[in-house]
């Protein structure tokens, strides 16, 4: 099969290569990828600034597409099931963190496109335990950003703590944010989003947000909770001087910048409260899968063929993308 690979050796580069087509072992499924969203993690990967943990891993951890096999043991999905292959590739399931329904936490923790082969391939593979059942109404390419994107920002959203009609701000407008925007003004929010594009700040107009505008200039009224999307720790006491009193940042990103000095009473006084975001939960997944069937969310996509692999994460580093980038595999893959 062909798929991309991160060689260790020569970070902020990927390759195509040839590779075998993987066998499930018990308890996983073999899928046929149909598409692929390229996740800013993936960047991480493939620059290095997520320490290695396999050479010339295949990155893609938000992965659509069809059963094909299965291993010994699994009892369902069934051939020829849509599933979802996530980030959350598997967990101990017996630590103090996983037996308190913490599992994003598990020290044991590994992570498809990281630990293990991924989604920028033809096949994959996945425990049948931790694939993800899929809403109706979307396509493979609408899906694919919902598997990360989608997911650890309902996470971030629910660690930040935004009360029922809430004023929440979101630092930051690419595949995450533009999905968990959605999400916040269906549930009643009023949004206020800040980056300094003016492409994601049409976007985000489009998409319900009541302002757009840059960073530095502020939202229009205090914040009850804000959302940090952008991986620029410079913008942490930006964002929690523009919380109210009580109000609460969540940080959604595996990887930031160093931030800058807090000063007490400019930015956590008064009962601020700053919250890292690490992963999600199975929970978190299904729970916001519920959501998207219910809301129908709009995934704003920019579509690349899977030989375009490369100039995709290129286009992201750059920020060149609008919404969410995502890989499709030709027809008859």
């Amino acid at each position: 099969m062909r798929a991309w690979v991160a060689p260790a050796a020569r970070p902020g580069t990927v390759e195509c290569a040839e590779l075998p087509v993987p066998a499930p072992a018990p308890g996983e499924l073999l899928v046929r990828v149909h598409a692929c969203g390229v996740c800013r993690t993936d960047l991480h990967v493939r620059d290095g600034d997520l320490p290695p943990h396999r050479d010339r891993v295949v990155p893609g951890h938000e992965a659509v597409g069809e059963v094909v096999a299965t291993g010994s043991g699994v009892t369902g999905p069934q051939l020829g099931t849509r599933v979802g292959i996530p980030w959350l590739r598997s967990t101990c399931g017996a630590c103090r963190f996983c037996t308190r329904g913490r599992e994003n936490l598990c020290p044991a923790s590994r992570y498809t496109g990281w630990d293990a082969h991924g989604g920028y391939a033809e096949y994959a593979t996945v425990p049948a335990r931790y694939a993800y059942e899929l809403p109706a109404g979307y396509r493979a390419e609408e899906l694919a950003p919902l598997l990360c994107a989608g997911i650890i920002g309902y996470r971030a959203l629910r660690l930040a703590d935004l009360p029922e009609r809430g004023r929440l701000g979101i630092y930051g407008f690419g595949a995450s944010a533009h999905l968990t925007a959605q999400l916040a003004v269906a549930q009643g929010a009023v949004v206020h989003v800040l980056t300094r594009s003016p492409v994601a700040q049409a976007l985000a107009r489009e998409l319900g947000a009541a302002s757009a505008g840059d960073a530095g200039t502020g939202p229009p009224e205090p914040l009850d909770a804000a959302i940090l999307f952008a991986p620029d720790g410079a913008l942490v006491p930006v964002a929690l001087e523009a919380l109210d009193s009580g109000g609460t940042l969540s940080i959604a990103g595996i990887h930031l910048s160093d931030i800058p000095p807090l000063d007490y009473q400019r930015h956590l006084f008064r009962e601020r409260t700053v919250r890292s975001v690490t992963a999600n939960t199975r929970e978190d997944g299904r729970a916001f899968l519920v959501a998207a069937a219910e809301h129908r969310l709009g995934a704003t996509v920019t579509a690349y063929d899977f030989a375009q692999a490369d100039t995709a994460l290129d286009d992201l580093a750059a920020g060149r993308v609008r919404g969410a980038a995502v890989l499709r595999m030709p027809v008859g893959t």
